[in-house]
């Protein structure tokens, strides 16, 4: 059980911690530069969840770059515990603001027809697909620590 795709200190680990740090990042930029887009709460929402989101994800990287360099195993039940509780507060938060961003959208988009020339709707879509794929990394990295944390107690 040692041995999934994902686990802190591993160049899997690493790789899912960078994609959930860049596409968030991502989310954020193309955001900022939509205009107005500090008007609606559901944004500004993403975006402090997309911030807590980079700042998660670089410093678990920045972990397991330190564990690849000096062989380290992070698979300590505290350490894990840990893990899990900040993955799962993280990706809670980035559905949460994902979902309420896309469902602002939808309703601008679709239903009011505001975006023909009022809104960056185009810019808002992408951000939020951003968003999208960064909760789906998050996701994963979630299932992966709890099924590490199960194994090991």
């Amino acid at each position: 059980m040692k041995e999934l795709i994902g686990r802190p200190g591993s160049v899997s680990g690493l790789v899912l911690r960078l994609g959930q740090c860049g596409f968030a990042a991502v989310a954020i930029g193309v955001m900022v530069t939509a205009l107005n887009f500090s008007t609606f709460t559901a944004f500004c929402y993403l975006i402090a969840s997309m911030g807590l989101q980079v700042l998660w994800s670089f410093g678990l990287a920045c972990l397991d770059v330190y564990a690849l360099t000096r062989k380290r195993d992070l698979q300590n039940p505290i350490l894990v515990s840990l893990f899990v509780v900040g993955d799962w507060v993280t990706a809670t938060l980035s559905l949460a603001a994902a979902c309420s961003s896309a469902g602002i959208i939808v309703l601008y988009s679709r239903d009011l027809h505001f975006c023909n020339n009022n809104l960056p709707c185009s810019k808002f879509q992408i951000s939020v697909a951003f968003a999208f794929i960064s909760w789906a990394l998050i996701a994963i990295s979630s299932h992966v620590m709890f099924w590490i944390l199960l194994a090991s107690i």
